[in-house]
């Protein structure tokens, strides 16, 4: 029986950063994986999803190029076939880059299904047949998770998918329903909205993007509709049917939409089955995700779990994040997550992201905020892109002035997130990050304006 310090199921973007990160730190480590290297994230989810995204949102750009005085003498017509292949091409040379990430780290991969055989033990069901074991001091379960069907609508993989199906297709849907408008369901509406796609959006709750700021919900909704998206809040599917070539979809609220295509995006449910937790006793919470501490551990000594499996935002830069902190405790340091650190990411058109707490998070833990706003209409480099719609919002404790939240719609916002996550991590003040200089004419501007409005006026905003 092969010994290992660490061993760790799941060789997505958390499995397989712990495993680079312990074998920087000099652990033999074993990574076992029954698919492909890189997980959802890289295969199914992040990376194919946002190529697709990238060249959605170029189409669109080419199709109103005229408004930036670039007049196209022939029609800007889109070949998905090559946009397919294209985003396959650059799923498969991430994927071997991973791989030839963990062979010059020394990490040992396996190809198979983990299980665990006891809490140093874990029993590899290998590709080829073969079941083997191997020991290890520690084990990290990182096995990730999978969309979720809702009953009534069940996943055929043809007309009715589920985020897995949709960024595989090889044909694009003249019209499409996305059932849930969260952060996957946005995304996807917006980027087949963008190929040219009829798209129809049905969400439950009363708002698109349900767990960002009330504030930036209402800003996407304002550009969904601005798309000709139609978006149908506090509403339900009540039926599908299969026509000759059509879906017909009836809605709680009476109307009946048909569509070629039905995209349910919920969300997604861990990973926990045939895993062996009852052999060893590992802990579910009440949602069914395995429990751990801050620190990533289970209840069992030696047997840690990240990632999807574990709940939370289910984001890959957490799992990667949780993935390092679990694998440096495992062996021997002493890390807690900080989960109030973590950004999130959407990939609309306008971009959202956000940090920290929204402002109706702060006020319900207590705090009484002030909180500042910026539109990018009033920023010089919005208009020079020709993307002016959204805003950034600051929130601050009002008695500190220390940034608690930040919470932006607009032009880039998933990178420009960054500046504000590091300044809740350094306890920054509104005051520290108004009064720092940045360039003009930039997006991050945006930031600096949110802060002296925070303050009491923004400067390139009338009073």
């Amino acid at each position: 029986m092969s010994r290992y310090d660490v061993a760790i199921i799941g060789a997505g973007p958390g499995g397989y950063v712990a495993a680079i990160r312990g074998a920087q730190g000099g652990a033999k480590i074993c990574l076992i994986e029954e698919a492909i290297v890189g997980g959802t994230c890289l295969n199914w989810g992040c990376i194919p999803t946002k190529t697709l995204v990238a060249t959605a949102g170029l189409f669109t750009r080419l199709r109103s190029a005229e408004e930036l005085g670039i007049r196209i003498t022939g029609s800007v017509e889109l070949d998905f076939a090559k946009v397919t292949a294209r985003k396959d091409r650059v799923v498969r040379g991430l994927v071997k880059g991973v791989q030839t990430l963990l062979e010059s780290n020394g990490v040992t991969t396996l190809a198979g299904h983990g299980t665990l055989a006891g809490k140093d033990r874990v029993r590899v069901r290998h590709t080829s047949g073969h079941i083997g074991e191997v020991e290890a001091r520690s084990i990290i379960l990182a096995t990730g998770s999978r969309p979720i069907d809702l009953p009534g609508l069940e996943i055929d993989g043809e007309y009715v998918l589920n985020s897995d199906h949709a960024v595989t297709l090889r044909e694009l849907p003249g019209s499409i329903l996305v059932v849930g408008a969260g952060a996957i369901g946005c995304e996807f509406a917006f980027l087949f909205n963008g190929f040219g796609s009829d798209v129809t959006m049905v969400e439950v709750l009363s708002h698109a993007v349900p767990m960002m700021d009330e504030d930036i919900s209402v800003l996407l909704e304002r550009e969904i509709r601005k798309r000709k998206i139609k978006l149908h809040l506090n509403t339900k599917v009540a039926s599908v049917k299969r026509g000759p070539d059509k879906l017909a979809v009836a809605l709680d609220n009476g109307q009946t939409i048909h569509v070629d295509k039905l995209l349910v995006s919920v969300g997604r449910a861990p990973n926990v089955a045939d895993l062996g937790l009852e052999v060893v006793g590992v802990e579910l919470t009440e949602r069914g995700t395995i429990r751990v501490n801050g620190r990533m551990e289970t209840n069992v000594p030696g047997v840690y779990a990240i990632g999807d499996v574990v709940g939370g935002n289910m984001l890959a830069h957490e799992a990667s994040a949780e993935g390092m902190v679990a694998v440096e405790n495992a062996l021997g340091g002493s890390r807690a997550m900080n989960y109030n650190l973590v950004p999130s990411a959407i990939f609309t058109d306008p971009e959202i992201a956000s940090v920290g707490l929204t402002e109706r998070a702060a006020r319900e833990q207590g705090h009484e905020v002030k909180v500042g706003k910026f539109p990018f209409r009033a920023l010089g480099k919005a208009h020079v892109l020709g993307e002016v719609a959204g805003e950034v919002k600051l929130v601050a404790d009002a008695e500190t002035d220390q940034i608690i939240g930040a919470h932006i719609m607009g032009p880039h916002a998933t990178d420009l997130i960054h500046e504000v996550a590091l300044a809740i991590k350094m306890e920054a003040t509104a005051e520290e990050v108004a009064g720092t200089i940045h360039a003009h004419p930039t997006l991050s501007e945006a930031l600096m304006e949110a802060g002296h409005a925070l303050l009491g006026g923004a400067i390139h905003l009338p009073r």
